[in-house]
């Protein structure tokens, strides 16, 4: 598992392309930005997993285009997580994605 700076680009890791960073939403990935994740993780038409960092290892993935397993993870604000995507857009998805997770403004 390779740890990322969010300053640093996506790296591709056998077909898919992943990044961690911390999420900044004061409610953390709750609610609306819960929402927000999932409906662009499914709209992209790429598999999207997130997991949340704990203790500096990844728990089990869920599917980022479900919002009720987004919010199981239980992400708070300031919490670390990985996304991992794989699909034909995965570029423009990371992209999207990331800014949803480091954005407070929701």
């Amino acid at each position: 598992m390779f740890i990322l700076n969010t300053t640093l680009s996506a790296v591709t890791l056998r077909g898919m392309k992943e990044f961690r960073s911390v999420v900044a939403a004061a409610v953390g990935l709750h609610a609306r930005p819960a929402a927000l994740f999932a409906s662009t993780a499914k709209g992209s038409g790429d598999v999207v997993r997130l997991a949340k960092i704990v203790d500096g290892q990844a728990t089990p993935a869920v599917d980022g285009a479900s919002v009720l397993r987004v919010m199981t993870l239980g992400v708070k604000c300031g919490d670390e997580v990985v996304v991992t995507v794989e699909g034909a857009t995965e570029d423009e998805t990371i992209a999207k994605l990331q800014q949803i997770v480091e954005s407070n403004d929701h």
